[in-house]
């Protein structure tokens, strides 16, 4: 447990080329996302649903305010990447949460990137089409 004005449990959240920094203050529930109401950042009720699967998980709905700094990537990405910042600092919370993250697979930090483009090609894999003579 950090300790600042409040204390509050830390954690690194990151998907795709997103990166969220997570804190849960114990509170009642207030989701805040760089500094917005998650219902002013996130307009899709499945990013929403996204960002309180580790809640669920755990059963803690209303126990935690959290508090996510978000960088990068798109809304999708940034909604996994505070998903897994939520979960690991649930984890410094209660450690006896591991065995329920791990088996909804919420600590597993999601590998796949955009692949790198290439030369002689418009984009990672697309070439220029050739009509035929």
């Amino acid at each position: 447990m950090y300790t600042s004005a409040k204390p509050y449990f830390y954690g690194t959240g990151r998907r795709k080329s997103s990166v969220a920094r997570v804190r849960l203050y114990p509170g009642t529930g207030k989701i805040t996302v760089n500094n917005r109401d998650i219902d002013d950042y996130f307009g899709l009720e499945t990013l929403k649903l996204i960002i309180n699967q580790p809640l669920g998980v755990t059963n803690t709905f209303g126990k935690f305010d959290i508090v996510a700094n978000v960088t990068g990537g798109g809304i999708s990405g940034q909604a996994g990447a505070i998903r897994h910042g939520v979960s690991r600092a649930l984890l410094l919370a209660d450690e006896s949460y591991r065995p329920l993250l791990k088996k909804a697979g919420f600590l597993t930090r999601d590998p796949r990137m955009k692949e790198r483009k290439k030369y002689g090609l418009k984009a990672a894999r697309r070439a220029s089409q050739f009509s035929k003579r």
